[in-house]
């Protein structure tokens, strides 16, 4: 793997309604971070729910009026999410590891991913003990061509030990790491150019399901959507506008504490080729994964 490659950061998942959102992870057995508002020019707020190194955002528009269109070089972040929330509920935007926004976002004008402004902002966070604290991010964006409904950028911290705490990664599903996130395309090696320069990795593995690529932090997977099928057991989503994220699958440290945790919240899910699989519909347009860490 080259030293250079990017991990997992973050991924988003995009819903209309963020306390069912909120309230579902719960269930599953995720300890939530309190809500979080963004700038007026995205419109949504938001919910944490963080691994070591890896979180996913629960996100929602929260007030439309505000958001910034897209212009040549700038991606809205709020109109993204607003008119992917104006079909479909689910995974939206993939964001790695930045260490330096400026130098990710010329990357990608060299390798012909993107040609984006970098964008700065900060918040107001809450540690666990509700004191209030100063959260900041620059995003450097890329674009993959054939895959209109997904989002990928890189988000560099500014104040990374105002933002992560070992007590929001104590989970009781146990979940621990990342372990991979997966995309479902019809032709996974059309992406193959893309998520090279994006994680800065030319080594990727392909596979009879699709193509692998390895990151510091988890996996990225593109699978086609029969592979994903035989995999999950779940249909994966609607690849008409391109290549989707479509799962995440997360390390527990204790499978039958998982389990159990699912069971006890009602949560329809199975078991299937050793994992614990969540699907879609109850999830909220996402396939949640389970599997031994």
């Amino acid at each position: 793997m080259s030293a250079l490659a990017r991990g997992l950061d973050h991924i988003v998942h995009a819903v209309r309604d963020l306390d069912a959102a909120r309230d579902l992870y719960l269930r599953l057995g995720f300890t939530v971070g309190a809500r979080n508002r963004h700038p007026a020019a995205w419109g949504t707020e938001n919910h944490i729910i963080q691994l070591p190194g890896f979180f996913v955002e629960l996100l929602a528009i929260a007030d439309a009026r505000g958001i910034a269109p897209a212009a040549p070089r700038f991606l809205s972040f709020g109109a993204f999410n607003r008119d992917f929330l104006a079909h479909t509920e689910g995974l939206s935007m993939l964001a790695l590891e930045g260490r330096d926004a400026r130098a990710d976002a010329e990357d990608f004008r060299k390798a012909g991913i993107g040609d984006f402004e970098v964008f700065d902002f900060e918040r107001e966070a809450r540690r666990p003990d509700g004191a209030a604290v100063k959260v900041g991010f620059s995003l450097a964006f890329a674009r993959d061509a054939q895959a209109d409904e997904a989002a990928f950028f890189t988000s560099q911290q500014h104040y990374p030990e105002n933002f992560w705490n070992p007590a929001f990664q104590d989970h009781a599903n146990t979940a621990e790491r990342i372990a991979s996130v997966v995309l479902v395309a019809d032709n996974p090696s059309d992406h193959h150019i893309f998520l090279s320069a994006f994680v800065g990795e030319r080594a990727l593995t392909s596979t009879s399901s699709g193509i692998s690529i390895h990151t510091p932090r988890g996996d990225i997977q593109v699978m086609e959507r029969v592979a994903f099928v035989s995999h999950f057991g779940v249909e994966p989503p609607d690849t008409s506008g391109g290549a989707r994220l479509a799962a995440i699958t997360f390390g527990v440290r204790n499978f039958a504490a998982a389990i159990a945790t699912l069971q006890a919240a009602g949560i329809a899910a199975s078991v299937r080729m050793g994992r614990i699989v969540v699907p879609p519909d109850p999830a909220m347009g996402t396939t949640l994964v389970f599997e031994p860490a």
